[in-house]
């Protein structure tokens, strides 16, 4: 169930990408919900996203990378 929640985040991560704002705050849900090794694991996904779309680094803040 946990690595549903985590598929699902990224999937959502994926669909608001194109708002900073919006990615941002899913970020925020995402970090409360998930467990702390899927919060590392997302931190990663995260980072190479942002490498894409450098527009998206605003949320690194909230993942202290």
């Amino acid at each position: 169930m946990a690595r549903a929640m985590f598929d699902y985040t990224k999937t959502v991560l994926k669909k608001v990408s194109f708002d900073v704002n919006l990615f941002t705050k899913e970020v925020k849900k995402a970090i409360k919900r998930l467990l702390p090794h899927e919060v590392e694991e997302l931190k990663i996904w995260i980072h190479s996203l942002t490498a894409k779309q450098p527009e998206l680094q605003k949320c690194l803040i909230y993942l202290k990378l």
